[in-house]
Order: C-alpha cells, then sequence, then structure tokens
C-alpha cells in the first residue's frame, strides 16, 4: 500500500443508480487497495458527498458564465425516452467532461488512469488521449448481456430486430439461448439512436486499456472467454464488488430501515416474497393491481418496494383499493425504499420478485436467494433467459400478461415448494462466489492483475 501513496484514479459514472452504485463499490475496492479516489459527476443525479466521505467529488457543471439554469434542465429533458435522454447527456457533457478532466489531471497527485462507465463510449477516450490518461472501463452489467450487445451489427443484418413484434418465441440461433424477445433493446421514437449508442459502447470497450466486469468467472466463464478473444483487451471479473472487504462505514440506518428489519424478523425462515422492480422501469395501473391482488390472494408473507414513479400517471399507493392495506394486515408490508442488500441477506427472505437488473440479479445469487424474472427492457431480457434457462435459478412472469391468477401460482410455489430446486442451486452459485473473492479465488486474482495493470501505467 505505500508504493500507492499519492497514486489517485479518477473515475466517471452514468448518473443513473443501477451505474452509479457499482461505481462507488468499485471506488471502495480502489480505495481499500491505497488509491485516492475522484469522481467526476454530473450535475444530474448529483450524489450526497458526506455519504461517501473517503472520496473527492467534483461537480461537472456545463453551464457558460453567466448563464442561469443548468442546461439539463427537467424542462429540457421531461418527456424524453431513456434512448433520447442518454443521447442528450453525452452530448451535453461531452465538453465540460473534457474540461474537467484537464483541470483535475494538472493537480499534484500522479493520476494512475480513469475509469469511466462504458455507456459514456468514445467521447471519454479523446478526453483521456488529450491529457496523456489511460482510460479503464467499468461495465455495470452482466457478460452475457454485453455478449448480445456485441452482436447487434449482426443481428440487424440477419433482420432479427425487424422480427421483434412477430417472431418473439423464435430462438437467436447465434445467441443461445436467446429468443427474439430476450433481445435487449428499449421502446423508443428513434431505433437508429439506441443502435448508436450501443455502438458506441462497444467500440469505446475495444480500444479501452481494460475492462472491470461486476461479475465473477464462475458465473459467466463461457461468456467472459468468448469475449476475451474477441475483443483483445485486459479483462478483470473482479465482481460481486459489494461482496468485497473494502473498509467503508456502514451507512447509517434510518426509521424506515429499522422498521422493515423489525417486521422481517417477526416472518418465518425463507417464507417472505421481496418484490422490487428498480430504479427506473414503469407499469400500468391495471399491471399494478393485478400484482396486489396476486401477492395478496397467494397468502404469502411480502415486502414490496412501490417507489413514486413506478406506477405511470400516480404517486403508486391511491391506486390500491379502499382497505387493501388493512386487508392483507401483518402479511404484507408496502414500502417507498428498501436498503436491499440488508433485505436480501435477511433469512426470512424466500424469493426475490425482481426486474432483473444486473446488480439484483447479482445481489440475489450472492444471498442464495432465487428469483421470480419480470424483465422491462435492454439487459434485463437477456439476465432473464439466463436465471431462468441457464443458472436455472428463477421463474418467468411475463411483465405483458400481468395476472394475479398466474402471479399467485407461481409465488406460492417458489415459496411453498422452493421453486423445484432454484434455492439450492442458487445456494450453490452463492457458494461459487464466495470461494472466487477468497484467498487465491478468481476475482481475487483479477484485483490483483487489475491493481497490478494500474500501476504499470505511470511506469
Amino acid at each position: 500500500m505505500e508504493e500507492r501513496k499519492g497514486r489517485r484514479i479518477i473515475m466517471f459514472p452514468v448518473p443513473f443508480p443501477g451505474h452509479f452504485n457499482p461505481m462507488i463499490q468499485l471506488a471502495g475496492i480502489f480505495h481499500h487497495r491505497g488509491f485516492s479516489v475522484t469522481i467526476l459527476h454530473t450535475s444530474h443525479n448529483f450524489p450526497d458527498p458526506s455519504r461517501h466521505p473517503h472520496f473527492t467529488f467534483r461537480a461537472i457543471s456545463h453551464k457558460k458564465e453567466g448563464e442561469g439554469e443548468d442546461p439539463l434542465s427537467r424542462s429540457e429533458t421531461s418527456g424524453l425516452d431513456l434512448v433520447s435522454f442518454i443521447r442528450v447527456l453525452k452530448q451535453k457533457y461531452a465538453e465540460p467532461f473534457r474540461e474537467t478532466l484537464a483541470a483535475e489531471v494538472g493537480g499534484g497527485e500522479t493520476v494512475c488512469c480513469l475509469v469511466s462507465d462504458a455507456i459514456w463510449g468514445r467521447n471519454t477516450e479523446d478526453a483521456a488521449k488529450e491529457v496523456g490518461l489511460r482510460r479503464v472501463v467499468l461495465r455495470t452489467g452482466g457478460a452475457a448481456s454485453f455478449h448480445a450487445f456485441a452482436a447487434f451489427p449482426l443481428l440487424r443484418d440477419k433482420g432479427y430486430f425487424s422480427a421483434l413484434d412477430s417472431r418473439l418465441d423464435d430462438p437467436v440461433i447465434e445467441l443461445s439461448p436467446l429468443k427474439v424477445k430476450d433481445l435487449p433493446v428499449i421502446e423508443t421514437n428513434d431505433p437508429d439512436e439506441l443502435y448508436r449508442i450501443i455502438t458506441d459502447m462497444v467500440e469505446g470497450v475495444k480500444s479501452s486499456s481494460g475492462v472491470i466486469w461486476n461479475t465473477f468467472q464462475d458465473l459467466e466463464r463461457d461468456q467472459i472467454m468468448d469475449l476475451s478473444s474477441n475483443f483483445h483487451v485486459p479483462f478483470f471479473p473482479i465482481g460481486p464488488f459489494h461482496k468485497h472487504n473494502n473498509d467503508l462505514p456502514p451507512k447509517t440506518k434510518n426509521k424506515e430501515d429499522n422498521g422493515i428489519t423489525n417486521w422481517l424478523d417477526k416472518q418465518e425462515p425463507k417464507s417472505v416474497v421481496y418484490a422490487s422492480f428498480g430504479s427506473l422501469a414503469d407499469i400500468e395501473e391495471k399491471d399494478f393491481l393485478e400484482i396486489a391482488w396476486g401477492l395478496r390472494n397467494s397468502k404469502q408473507s411480502f415486502l414490496w418496494v412501490v417507489r413514486p414513479g413506478l406506477v405511470r400517471g400516480t404517486e403508486g399507493l391511491e391506486s390500491l383499493p379502499c382497505g387493501f392495506m388493512d386487508n392483507i394486515g401483518h402479511k404484507g408490508k408496502i414500502v417507498k425504499w428498501a436498503n436491499q442488500l440488508e433485505v436480501l441477506a435477511h433469512p426470512a427472505v424466500g424469493v426475490f420478485w425482481t426486474h432483473c437488473g444486473w446488480n439484483s440479479t447479482v445481489e440475489s445469487i450472492c444471498e442464495g436467494v432465487p428469483m421470480i424474472c419480470t424483465p422491462c427492457f435492454t439487459d434485463q431480457r437477456v439476465n432473464a433467459r439466463y436465471i431462468t434457462d441457464v443458472w436455472r435459478v428463477g421463474k418467468v412472469l411475463e411483465r405483458n400478461i400481468m395476472d394475479k391468477g398466474e402471479i399467485e401460482q407461481v409465488v406460492r410455489s417458489a415459496i411453498i415448494d422452493g421453486g423445484d430446486g432454484m434455492r439450492d442451486r442458487c445456494l450453490g452459485f452463492k457458494e461459487m462466489a464466495e470461494k472466487c473473492l477468497g484467498k487465491n479465488g478468481s476475482s481475487s486474482n483479477y484485483l490483483d492483475k487489475l491493481v497490478r495493470h494500474v500501476l504499470s501505467f505511470d511506469s
């Protein structure tokens, strides 16, 4: 650690929780290895630095001198779909990032490298080259989904995207076990822009000085090996990030956290369905009601996160029928937010009903909790297919056919029967993850290689 004093890493996350959280976990891993960390962040979703005292935060503002409101305002981005929002985000922050990075590199400490989210693409590559900095990419999703993204030109040429509405259950021969409906697309008014964003991301990975993955070798060995042989850049699958011992202080529990823990403490082991659909997805009110009645009719205990914005056009809970909460009594608890890592680690939780975001997928596997899969868009669909058909630790509930009767049946099966061996298989992957992080485990060894790799940049 002494040799790394005065060595700094600059990190640039994408400002969505599913991307920021693994970046901050990676920052903790680097900090534990003796590096100082500076995090450049957009004004959109700017984090609270007091929650992360070990790191230095720099706000990237693209306001010009004398201007008032930040051009990336709510009024400018309201009504944009996710693809259009990412396009605007990349355009607005390209030049301000370049300027901020140049100012940071001109400081006192040696900067070893830039670690940027893969979504930023080649914009960060050009900025890093200008200041003589090597760029390492963080891929916050899994290797299987990135394999599908890398195949976009082939998939387009083969006509798979034009088959999205007509042949949903057809196999994608080149990407077994995926079906057409599993392809990682996003509903957008500008599909060409999605293609450009994905292409830029993939090309940015190819031209990087290395790729860090929040996955572990025993989970995605074939996909990692296949990508590594085609991309010819160093790969570092050092996940799961959140399970590394990074010596960061535990988060202070608030009243809501304590309320959830106290409720879980009163439940039987492996008896609770934990339902949470991520930070970006939204659902129709009719589907929300089907979920509510399905959970209630299953007669299983459930903890359900209904964040503001989950139900289109409402805050969510007002859509529930009058007396619904009284009717479920102590069997159910609905909250606006939960500490997911703590919930999944609680012995009362028996199954996780999830949107299959990569962070949620890895966190569930690491706690040996099987999943009910309702993917919404992009890599979530690929993750769900692997969860159900490859790793066999989950069951699917299709988003487009939410039915309270089917929900009731799947929930009861997952809790009461253990999902036909899903739980035992998931516990096996939990043991694999622990082994990967242990002494001489693959993730530990890759982390040692990553540290040596980063230190070699300025030697």
